[in-house]
């Protein structure tokens, strides 16, 4: 290095030198949640306008997104938006995750359009078994035709991220949504800088810098959530209005593992805001407030029922949308209940109480008497009823909460039973247990059934209608009395009930029913309502107890 200015002149004030210096800096700090991007295994994300051809006319469309989330998906995101213009239509994710700052600008700019997200896959007309998405396919202007499927569906990693943006966010229980920490990666470069500094009175000062050359050395990655990456998901998740218990979630798995959030918890964290229903699928915008029952949507608003006679005795069963409305309907009986089992229970059986029919005043005397002959056996409760009476109601949740017994919503099939008559004599064991299959779909808890329903610990519900009842005036009291003992959110339920009292209120979905705690778990869509593992062989349960003895033993008759 050269001096411009000689040492030897002691009465110079000032100095000026040159220097060359080298800096190892990590610039280009990106942050991906995949520990290990497999390009060639996962193709970046691309969109596809499809529309459904499971209809005939005014057939919804969506935006199929599948694919890696790469720092360019944002700009395609653009340009399917810019081409649908004002459009509203949902956003279906199947994705592995990838860039989380590609994210967060994919969720600002669904947020931005007003649009709904959904987790799902897409199949497009014609397209072979191994490639769902063929170019064959689509369109030259980037259009398909095709359906959705939730089965299997993924959105993993950062995907999530972008799904929260989403004015509605959906999912079933058949998809999956997985989190994991962020992996901030930083590639390293060594840089040079030509400087000059001005020595003043003795000091050294900087004047200048001027990069002069810089040479790539490397690439590093941590998992360890600074301030800046903390600050900026904090404030992503509260402008999507998501929970900041998402970020626990995340840091509980490591990038090389997902952490599936349950459907309970992807609803409490705002992750999504509802749940699909077995027939209704991704891709399906969702119902306005009068929305006619004919219209191709989710969540349709259901009217409320009309007034029916007092119970024991009220008319016949809600069904689901799945159900044929011109089928004939068995007629109700006051509710009995049946020891049940399915399987060879010397090895694996499933085992649980059906308890199907309406509320009377001596139900529970009956359900007293079912408990007093399984003594200390804890067997979950499967529930169908239209309700009935109130009080009687209260006394049979207050009995099973005392037992810490299990409630769910179920239809318990007995065979060889005719339809109109699904619990017929002939098919009912004289003693010990009847066999059956138990389903939830088509299932009902109705009316003052739900208050025996949120009794239980735990109280889960699959596929089922669920019913809720204002109460009368002078019932006010004792009823949001007993919800306070069940630990479930009255003044919410309050701003659910029906305008005025009737015996079937209104149908809420599950997803309101999490919210209110009057369920607090949603049965997997690969189980059944009451489904444990018996026999010598089982894993230990506290439902039921592995002692082959007392899985055999005959028992006293069924009360009915």
């Amino acid at each position: 290095m050269r001096f411009a200015i000689s040492f030897l002149v002691k009465c110079l004030f000032s100095r000026l030198l040159l220097v060359f210096l080298l800096l190892t800096l990590p610039i280009g700090a990106a942050t991906s949640q995949a520990a290990g991007e497999k390009k060639a295994a996962h193709p970046p994300m691309n969109f596809i306008l499809v529309r459904s051809l499971l209809c005939q006319e005014n057939c919804p469309e969506w935006i199929s997104a599948e694919g890696r989330i790469t720092s360019d998906t944002p700009a395609r995101l653009r340009k399917i938006l810019k081409k649908i213009g004002g459009r509203k239509l949902p956003v279906v994710f199947r994705s592995e995750g990838g860039d989380v700052d590609a994210a967060y600008a994919m969720g600002r700019m669904i947020r931005k359009a007003g649009l709904e997200t959904a987790v799902g896959g897409t199949r497009l007309k014609d397209c072979p078994v191994g490639d769902t998405r063929c170019q064959a396919a689509i369109a030259k202007d980037g259009s398909a035709v095709g359906y959705t499927y939730s089965s299997g569906a993924y959105c993993f990693s950062a995907c999530p991220l972008a799904l929260a943006g989403g004015v509605s966010r959906v999912s079933s229980q058949w998809a999956f949504i997985g989190v994991h920490q962020i992996t901030t990666v930083y590639n390293k470069v060594r840089v040079s800088y030509r400087i000059e500094y001005k020595i003043v009175n003795g000091k050294k000062k900087e004047i200048s810098r001027k990069e002069v050359g810089r040479k790539v050395a490397g690439q590093g990655s941590s998992t360890k959530l600074g301030k800046k990456a903390t600050a900026a998901l904090t404030a992503y998740l509260k402008e999507m209005g998501v929970s900041e218990d998402v970020i626990g979630l995340m840091m509980s798995a490591t990038p090389d593992n997902i952490n599936i959030v349950p459907a309970t918890e992807a609803l409490r964290t705002g992750l999504i805001t509802d749940m699909l229903s077995y027939n209704e699928w991704p891709g399906m915008p969702l119902c306005a407030p009068d929305a006619v029952a004919e219209t191709v949507c989710h969540s349709h608003p259901v009217a409320e029922a009309p007034v029916v006679a007092k119970a024991p005795v009220p008319q016949a069963p809600v069904q689901d949308a799945a159900a044929e409305t011109s089928e004939k309907l068995p007629k109700t009986q006051p509710m009995d209940f049946l020891l049940m089992s399915n399987g060879n229970c010397r090895e694996e059986c499933t085992q649980w109480i059906s308890a199907d029919g309406d509320i009377t005043p001596d139900t529970p005397a009956r359900l007293k008497a079912m408990l007093t002959t399984l003594g200390e056996r804890k067997l979950p409760i499967v529930l169908q009823s239209n309700g009935g009476d109130m009080d009687a109601a209260f006394a049979m949740g207050r009995m099973i909460r005392a037992a810490g017994l299990e409630t769910s919503i179920g239809r318990t099939l007995l065979p060889n039973c005719p339809k109109l008559d699904p619990r017929c004599k002939a098919s009912i064991a004289k003693n010990g247990w009847t066999e059956g299959e138990v389903f939830a779909g088509r299932a009902y808890c109705l009316s003052t059934c739900t208050l025996v329903l949120m009794s239980g610990t735990p109280r889960l519900v699959g596929y089922s209608a669920i019913g809720v009842v204002r109460p009368t005036t002078t019932e006010y009291t004792t009823f949001f009395a007993y919800f306070d003992e069940m630990g479930v959110n009255a003044e919410t339920y309050g701003t659910m009930m029906p305008a005025t009292s009737t015996e079937r209120g209104r149908i809420i979905l599950p997803t309101e029913a999490l919210k209110l705690g009057i369920i607090n778990g949603i049965i997997p869509y690969d189980e059944e309502p009451g489904l444990r593992v018996c026999g010598p062989e089982a894993k230990e349960s506290l439902r039921c107890p592995r002692k082959a003895e007392a899985e055999i033993a005959p028992v006293a008759a069924s009360v009915n």
